[in-house]
């Protein structure tokens, strides 16, 4: 089992990134959210990874944090979601977002989901309900080691939820990603502004 994956960032691409690993590429399939708080390629980056092995293809899919790895194991745990069915859940919803929508029971907000019906939502909701907890939402955590740790964690917030704006926008996730990374974030900034500023690059 492959825990995690240290080295240099080398490109983004639609639905994964590249990472150079003494001289080895590792593509690793990473949601929008989690994308959307990487840094430029080129910097050294931290990935934890959970290994799906099928009888035709070994696959990596990419974490920020164990945390987030963590979030990532529970939804796969449900029936009828797969490695790819999770991801598409974490594009739409970052891990807190995704545990209030449990505790809530949001079954719009979870079947947004690319591939997610209404009925698999309800699934999903009934049987992680009791698995995670409102105060882990609250409770901000820094990154294990991570880039991210360097980061003001506002800062990624913004970041995030500017990207999940434009998607529901009906951007692509690739475009919006790379118009909220062009955007130069001031000290304070707001989604609003970031969204706007974003939305000028793209129009």
């Amino acid at each position: 089992m492959i825990q995690f994956i240290k080295g240099t960032l080398v490109s983004i691409e639609e639905d994964r990134v590249i990472v150079d690993v003494n001289g080895v590429g590792y593509g690793i399939f990473m949601s929008v959210q989690a994308m959307s708080l990487l840094p430029q390629a080129g910097a050294e980056v931290k990935i934890h990874t959970y290994l799906n092995v099928k009888e035709d293809a070994m696959q990596l899919f990419g974490f920020l944090t164990r945390e987030d790895l963590m979030i990532f194991r529970l939804l796969i745990g449900v029936n009828g979601i797969g490695p790819k069915g999770g991801q598409a859940i974490l594009s739409v919803l970052s891990p807190d977002h995704l545990r209030f929508a449990v505790l809530s029971g949001d079954v719009k907000a979870i079947s947004a989901a690319p591939g997610i019906g209404k009925k698999t939502a309800e699934k999903l909701i009934l049987e992680l309900k009791d698995k995670l907890k409102i105060e882990d939402a609250l409770e901000h955590k820094a990154s294990d080691g991570g880039f991210l740790g360097k980061a003001a964690e506002g800062d990624q917030q913004v970041h995030s939820e500017a990207v999940q704006a434009l998607v529901a926008l009906g951007y692509g996730s690739t475009e919006a990603l790379k118009a909220v990374k062009a955007v130069s974030l001031e000290e304070g900034a707001d989604v609003e502004s970031v969204l706007k500023a974003a939305l000028k690059l793209l129009l």
